[in-house]
């Protein structure tokens, strides 16, 4: 299989939080996209990980997504280590993309920063031959990360506009009935459950949209400036 993008993320619905606009976007411009959820979320505070999984499938087939996998990693122990990144560099290898979107560091979820420098590591030495997976190497030409929840203060690389497929990702955001806003779920209430948080995805979406002059954004961030062939706005 070759995508031509694949997102990472911690958890179930990271992904789907921070770029769920993007993939869906993609999707339906005729891209091959992806998703590698690296744990079951098995420690999350509401639902389980059999519940957890049915709700990113579901959420995967709203945002038109290619592939949906999981690394099967311990949550709460996520961790830039050679076995996790093996099992890592493994589904690079595997799914082969042209384009990696991974989490962005810092943040306050220990999960989210020590995936952001598994990954970054992971998609460069999926590149070395040398490193026997039993599987041909490859780099993807391009990685960019992005934030699930709330941007530490930092400057994006860029910003993609959501605006055409906004409704759709708070669609997919929905199918996690057992973590977003949702009076029915009986389960504990927490941040990311409540109807203040819901609001805060979407003030989010606006703000960075209004940042490029467009409804609804995503921003991601990278080590350096993109390249570009010709300036934004030409084709």
């Amino acid at each position: 299989m070759t995508l031509d993008v694949l997102a990472v993320g911690a958890h179930p619905d990271d992904v789907d939080l921070g770029v769920g606009g993007a993939l869906c976007k993609l999707a339906g411009r005729g891209f091959a996209t992806g998703i590698l959820d690296l744990t079951r979320a098995e420690r999350s505070t509401r639902g389980g990980p059999e519940e957890r999984e049915q709700e990113a499938r579901e959420a995967a087939r709203l945002l038109g997504v290619t592939v949906r996998e999981n690394a099967g990693l311990p949550d709460a122990q996520v961790a830039n280590t050679e076995d996790q990144r093996l099992i890592v560099m493994r589904w690079l290898r595997e799914l082969r993309p042209k384009v990696v979107l991974a989490p962005m560091a810092p943040d306050r979820h220990p999960d989210h920063a020590a995936a952001h420098a598994l990954v970054r590591d992971a998609h460069f030495l999926a590149g070395v031959r040398k490193i026997d997976t039993g599987q041909e190497p490859h780099r993807a030409p391009h990685i960019h990360f992005y934030y699930a929840y709330a941007e530490m203060g930092l400057e994006p690389r860029f910003v993609l506009d959501i605006s055409e497929v906004f409704e759709a990702k708070a669609a997919a955001l929905r199918a996690f009935r057992s973590q977003f806003h949702n009076p029915q779920y009986p389960g504990e209430a927490t941040w990311i459950a409540s109807e203040a948080f819901w609001e805060a995805m979407a003030t989010r979406a606006a703000y960075w949209g209004a940042r490029i002059g467009a409804r609804y954004g995503e921003p991601f961030f990278g080590d350096g400036p993109p390249g570009l062939d010709l300036f934004p706005g030409l084709t």
